[in-house]
């Protein structure tokens, strides 16, 4: 074979899901009295829906939680049970049934406001972070993904002070058990009732830039990184490719390090209505001159995002050329492009993690649900391959002979 001939080899992504996806796979009754049996039954549940990894769910138990469950847009789950630590014969357990079915972890999960203004709840929840990637050390997986979040009480810059003496003292907990903290983006609009869009303050690349310079003056800048979830950058009118190619502008595109397979759908009618800050007033989530203390009123809170948007479940949302090109939808093909074209990553190694958030078809029923997200898995896998294919045959095979590739593409930062 000639040497400027080079083999054609695309690099799939590995597909996974977050188990939130079914919260009550296994009836609470069950999983209280053995909470390992909700780990067994969903890893049964991955393979026949066609996801060779899971992303495990960890979460306080719903009698311990800071928010009901009625003031949430989309509940968390406890299918890691930690409300005992995570040990040995529990983690034995747990690994039988990976090998028994075949499926593995990619990482473990807990969603949560890390920088939560009150001290008492705020140690609770680092402490059980603890318990979280002990169980993730336990489990031999590499990575914990989760929120920063933000004191409500404080501006930004206060509040990056915060994450350097609140925040810090985590990674460096993971540090010393070899993991890595990726952190989702979403700015959580909902999580107050106070007029705070930003309520996760790394919700952005300018951020993640200023966070990971101060996790590198105290030595854990290879434990910060970004599990980016296009979602949350469709709801801020934001476009991945534009985000990548900042990044690799910055030097910064080894920050994002796993992936969230979550769309949003830009709905134009709430757009005109209110902008892309939200429903600003009028929400029904404060009672006179004050928040109101019913949770259900709480929810409200998320008009700030679902007056303009909904979440959509990776194929379910039809294919629309001009939402892509407005940023009002997610081009997942353009996404996964993007990725290979754009990021520090060797995409053989990266994981796409199916998160089922589309209101519609949150259904707590496995025989309903199977089918839907064995249909989302499936076009994942799909839009992933043609893309790995596109790649390997444009900028190896073809790259390699010479041959020039057709077209233009989309391009960052075009208006």
């Amino acid at each position: 074979m000639s040497e400027a001939v080079r083999g054609f080899a695309p690099k799939p992504m590995k597909i996974s899901v977050l188990t939130a996806a079914l919260q009550e796979l296994t009836p609470r009754q069950a999983r209280d009295a053995d909470p390992d049996l909700a780990i067994e039954e969903w890893l049964a549940f991955s393979r026949e829906i066609g996801s060779p990894y899971i992303q495990l769910s960890a979460a306080l138990h719903p009698e311990h939680g800071d928010v009901p469950a009625e003031a949430m847009l989309d509940p968390v789950a406890n299918t890691l049970d930690l409300r005992e630590p995570f040990n040995p014969r529990r983690a034995a357990r747990v690994k039988a049934a990976m090998r028994d079915t075949g499926v593995g972890l990619s990482d473990l999960a807990y969603f949560d406001n890390m920088l939560v203004a009150d001290d008492r709840t705020r140690r609770a929840k680092h402490e059980f972070m603890l318990r979280v990637f002990d169980a993730a050390a336990l489990l031999e997986t590499d990575a914990v993904c989760g929120f920063v979040g933000r004191n409500f009480a404080l501006e930004m810059d206060a509040n990056l002070e915060l994450f350097e003496h609140e925040f810090v003292p985590l990674l460096k907990e993971a540090k010393a058990r070899e993991l890595v903290f990726r952190i989702e983006q979403c700015p959580m609009p909902g999580w107050t009732a106070l007029d705070r869009w930003h309520n996760n303050i790394a919700y952005a690349p300018g951020p993640w830039i200023a966070l990971h310079r101060i996790c590198e003056k105290h030595g854990v800048g290879e434990q910060f990184r970004i599990h980016y979830d296009p979602s949350h950058s469709v709801l801020m009118g934001q476009d991945t490719r534009s985000m990548f190619q900042y990044l690799k502008d910055q030097g910064y595109g080894f920050l994002i390090d796993g992936f969230h397979v979550k769309g949003q759908v830009i709905d134009s009618q709430g757009i005109s209505a209110w902008g892309y800050g939200g429903q600003t007033m009028q929400r029904g989530d404060w009672a006179g001159n004050a928040p109101s203390a019913k949770p259900a009123d709480q929810a409200n809170a998320w008009k700030k995002q679902v007056a303009i948007c909904e979440h959509e479940l990776p194929g379910t949302a039809r294919h629309d050329p001009l939402a892509y090109l407005q940023n009002r939808s997610v081009d997942w093909l353009d996404h996964q492009l993007a990725a290979r074209e754009l990021l520090d990553i060797d995409p053989a190694e990266i994981y796409l993690v199916v998160e089922h958030e589309y209101p519609p078809a949150r259904i707590q029923d496995r025989h309903r649900l199977a089918p839907i997200l064995a249909g989302s898995v499936a076009f994942t896998r799909a839009i992933d391959e043609a893309a790995a294919a596109m790649y390997a045959l444009q900028n190896e095979v073809m790259a390699a002979q010479g041959i020039p590739v057709q077209g233009v593409g989309r391009e960052a930062y075009r208006s």
